[in-house]
């Protein structure tokens, strides 16, 4: 490989980054917007219909100029796709609303769960082999979570139990995803994402709309679909510039940011039991990260 090539693949990767901390920074927003909206006594619900509903109306008209189709609408893994929304939805609502209930960090440190979950449901759902030291981790996460939530502590609340769901059930999405890449695109899968979430939250949203009372907070309402659709973009862009290893690590910057957001709006501080969790919980993740790094590597080594 000659030095400006290499220097371009560098080049590359660098901008992958850059669009990866991008987005999760987006994404970051939206979680400090949901919970500043819901204390306003804004509901989840109708929080989650306007992130939903104003995503895919950005991905709608970008799909029109395009030429839409009935193409764009058929797929022969119809339930998967239907499954794979369902459970991003689900994931979502029930991350807004406990949102009012538990600091930034909790969430997110507990969210970040799910690569071990992916790591554990990988052998009997996708027939992966999890080896000694995957299954090490996979423990070591859970006992991270354990250390977060405090089941037998006295500041253990029942809340802490909904970011578990949500956690599997972004697991459950990522698995989902993998089946279907390469074989349903991406488009598509965006669009029934966008679809199910409107659809399915329209007459929940009708039931508890509440109108929010201040013109930031029907901005930062406003802002809920777009801020989500910039996030999944950059996302998607990020990895077309550098490989699923590379950006894996810089995915930790959402806790980050949220421990800024939450200490800057909101006056949480994370308190120890909160760190220590979410160290654990991020080592955890990286142990799995390296573990298929280099299965990945042995596996595309030139034979000789």
């Amino acid at each position: 490989m000659s030095r400006a090539t290499a220097r371009a693949n560098q080049d590359r990767a660098e901008l992958g980054i850059v669009l990866m901390l991008v987005a999760y920074l987006g994404f970051a927003l939206v979680d400090t917007s949901v919970k500043w909206l819901v204390l306003a006594g804004v509901h989840a619900l109708q929080l989650a219909f306007i992130r939903y509903a104003g995503a895919f109306a950005i991905s709608l008209v970008g799909l029109l100029r395009g030429g839409l189709d009935r193409d764009s609408f058929r797929s022969d893994r119809l339930g998967l796709l239907l499954l794979r929304s369902a459970f991003l939805l689900s994931s979502t609502v029930s991350n807004f609303i406990v949102l009012k209930y538990l600091p930034l960090t909790v969430t997110s440190a507990i969210m970040f769960s799910a690569p071990v979950i992916v790591c554990a449901l990988s052998m009997p759902l996708l027939g992966e082999r999890v080896g000694a030291w995957r299954w090490g981790a996979i423990f070591l996460g859970f006992a991270g979570v354990l250390v977060v939530i405090r089941p037998f502590g006295q500041e253990f609340t029942w809340w802490a139990l909904l970011p578990l769901y949500n956690a599997f059930a972004m697991a459950m999405y990522s698995i989902l995803t993998r089946k279907l890449s390469g074989v349903v695109p991406i488009e598509t899968m965006q669009l029934y994402i966008g679809l199910t979430g409107t659809i399915a939250m329209l007459p929940l949203a009708a039931v508890t709309w509440t109108n929010p009372t201040t013109a930031l907070d029907w901005a930062l309402m406003l802002g809920l679909g777009p801020l989500a659709w910039v996030g999944h973009e950059l996302l998607t862009r990020a990895h077309g510039f550098a490989s699923s290893s590379t950006l894996m690590p810089y995915t930790y910057s959402f806790m980050l940011y949220l421990m800024v957001t939450g200490y800057l709006v909101f006056g949480d501080v994370p308190d120890a039991f909160t760190l220590v969790g979410a160290l654990i919980i991020v080592v955890s993740g990286l142990v799995i990260w390296l573990r298929e790094r280099g299965r990945s590597t042995t596996q595309t080594k030139p034979q000789g």
